[in-house]
C-alpha cells in the first residue's frame, strides 16, 4: 500500500497531465482542422495528424472517465469505457506506424520497384491508409467486446456453486486469450514502426556519412539538419517503445497491485503520452507556427 498523501499527489498530476494532453490535442485537431476546411486539403502528414490528434482527445476523456468511474464505484464494470479505450488506443498505434511508413518510403532511396511504386503513390494512397487502419481497429474491438461480456458472464457464474471448476478452466482460458488478443493487437503496428524507424534512421546516417566523407558542396546547415533529424527520431523511438512498454505491462498486470498502485501508474503512462503528442506536433509546420514558443 502506498500513502494517501502519494495517492492524491499522483491524481493531481494526472489531472495535469489529462490537461496537457487534451489542450494538445484540441490544438492539432483545431489548427490542422480549420487548415483543412480553408485550403480544401493538407499534406498527407498533417492528415494523419488531424486524425490522431482526435483520436488523443477522445482517449484521453474516455481514459478520465473510466478511471475516475471505476475508483468512484468499483462494485460496478464500465466495460463500455474501457472498449473505447481499447479501440482509440489500437487507432492511435495504427496511425502512429502509418506516419512512420510514410517518412520512412518518402526518404528511402531503394531501388526495389516495389518501393519505387510506393513511394510513387503514397501521398495518395494515405486517405485508403487511413480508412485501413480504421477498419483494423473495429475489427480488433470485435473480439474486445466479446472478450469483456464473456468476463461479465464468467464473474456472474461464480455465485453458483456448481461445476466451479469448469468456470475457473473458462476464466482461465479467458484470461490467457485476453492477454494474447490485445497484445498481439499492439505488438503488429508497434513492428511496423520500430523496422520503419529503424530503417530511416539507417539511411539517414549513411547519408550523413556520405555528405561528411565528400563534404564539398554541403553547407553545415545541411548536416545539422540531418543531425537534428537523427537525434528526433531516437527520442521518439525511445518515447513510443516506453509507451508501448508500460502499456504492455498494463495489460498484462501482474507485475502490479492496481489497488495501490493504480494512480501511480495512470501518472506515468499519460505521462509519455503527454511528451509522444508534443514530439507529434513538432513534425507539423503549421503547428509549430501555432507553439506559443519556438521549437
Amino acid at each position: 500500500m502506498i500513502p494517501i498523501q502519494l495517492n492524491v499527489f499522483c491524481i493531481i498530476v494526472y489531472m495535469l497531465e489529462s490537461l496537457i494532453i487534451i489542450v494538445q490535442s484540441s490544438l492539432t485537431a483545431v489548427v490542422l482542422g480549420r487548415e483543412w476546411v480553408r485550403v480544401k486539403g493538407l499534406s498527407p502528414v498533417d492528415k494523419i495528424l488531424t486524425v490522431l490528434g482526435i483520436c488523443r482527445f477522445c482517449q484521453q476523456w474516455s481514459s478520465m472517465l473510466f478511471n475516475f468511474c471505476s475508483y468512484l464505484h468499483p462494485n460496478y464494470v464500465f466495460w463500455y469505457l474501457a472498449i473505447v479505450w481499447e479501440f482509440i488506443n489500437t487507432l492511435s498505434f495504427w496511425l502512429t506506424s502509418l506516419l512512420a511508413v510514410f517518412y520512412c518510403i518518402k526518404v528511402s532511396s531503394f531501388s526495389h520497384p516495389i518501393f519505387l511504386w510506393l513511394k510513387w503513390r503514397i501521398v495518395k494512397l494515405v486517405p485508403r491508409l487511413l480508412l485501413g487502419c480504421l477498419l483494423i481497429s473495429c475489427l480488433s474491438i470485435i473480439f474486445s467486446a466479446m472478450r469483456h461480456r464473456i468476463t461479465i458472464q464468467l464473474k456472474s457464474m461464480r455465485h453458483f456453486a456448481r461445476n466451479s471448476t469448469v468456470i475457473e478452466r473458462l476464466e482461465t482460458f479467458q484470461w490467457d486469450f485476453s492477454i494474447y488478443q490485445q497484445v498481439a493487437v499492439l505488438v503488429i503496428p508497434f513492428l511496423l514502426f520500430l523496422v520503419s524507424v529503424v530503417l530511416l534512421m539507417t539511411l539517414l546516417s549513411q547519408h550523413l556519412r556520405q555528405m561528411k566523407h565528400d563534404h564539398t558542396g554541403h553547407s553545415s546547415s545541411s548536416l545539422k539538419a540531418h543531425v537534428t533529424a537523427l537525434r528526433s527520431l531516437a527520442i521518439f523511438l525511445i518515447i513510443f517503445t516506453s509507451y508501448f512498454l508500460v502499456i504492455l505491462i498494463s495489460i498484462i498486470g501482474t507485475l502490479l497491485d492496481k489497488g495501490s498502485w493504480f494512480w501511480a501508474w495512470e501518472a506515468v503512462i499519460y505521462a509519455v503520452v503527454s511528451i509522444h503528442s508534443i514530439l507529434l506536433m513538432l513534425t507539423s509546420p503549421k503547428l509549430k507556427k501555432a507553439l506559443p514558443v519556438r521549437c
